[in-house]
């Protein structure tokens, strides 16, 4: 008997698992609309690739294929909160509410507390300290709270990609709330605990 009510349990809790709604969980908003920070659209030299922890190895944001001298502007608006060197290597950072875009190596034309408006010119970029030296390349990064690094892409449309699970219509927050997955799947469970189906 004892047997036969930890199947029970453990059918139920995997059918709730499956049919429960995704949309359950926190949504998160999306993304706001900004612009390159180099003009034309530049290539991307180095993709973002978040690390694992606080000291993680990783890229913390992309780089971006300039000329030294070249205009840097604003992806968003919001108030420039740092222009200076860090280690050698002029960074402006723009504070954007919940988050902020870092970007390196700038001569900084911007002083902080200033107002920006996305696409507003906010340094050139510098050579020494490029992360792509001998050539120039602009290091941008965006981040939200202390330390949660976000892929700056998202900004201009070129994020990652976001596959749906199959019996999804529609992604989530879109529209009502979202059909349980299709009966074959929990009949798979069954058959898989009881030999049922």
């Amino acid at each position: 008997m004892a047997i036969f009510s930890s199947r029970v349990l453990a059918v139920l809790a995997v059918v709730l698992v499956l049919v429960s709604p995704v949309g359950a969980r926190a949504e998160v908003g999306p993304d706001p609309v900004g612009t390159w920070p180099l003009r034309p659209g530049p290539e991307v030299v180095a993709s973002f690739d978040p690390p694992d922890g606080p000291y993680g190895a990783g890229h913390r944001g992309v780089d971006l294929a300039g000329s030294p001298g070249q205009t840097v502007h604003a992806a968003l608006a919001g108030t420039v909160s740092f222009a200076g060197a860090i280690a050698g290597r002029g960074v402006v950072v723009v504070a954007h509410g919940p988050t902020r875009t870092t970007y390196e190596p700038v001569t900084a034309s911007v002083d902080v507390g200033d107002p920006v408006g996305g696409g507003s010119p906010i340094g050139t970029l510098q050579l020494p300290g490029s992360h792509c030296f001998p050539r120039a390349c602009l290091h941008w990064g965006w981040i939200e709270g202390a330390d949660t690094y976000l892929d700056p892409l998202r900004l201009v449309g070129v994020g990652p990609m976001r596959l749906l699970p199959l019996w999804r219509e529609a992604p989530v927050g879109s529209g009502p709330a979202s059909p349980p997955p299709p009966p074959a799947a929990v009949q798979a469970v069954l058959r898989l605990l009881f030999g049922l189906g």
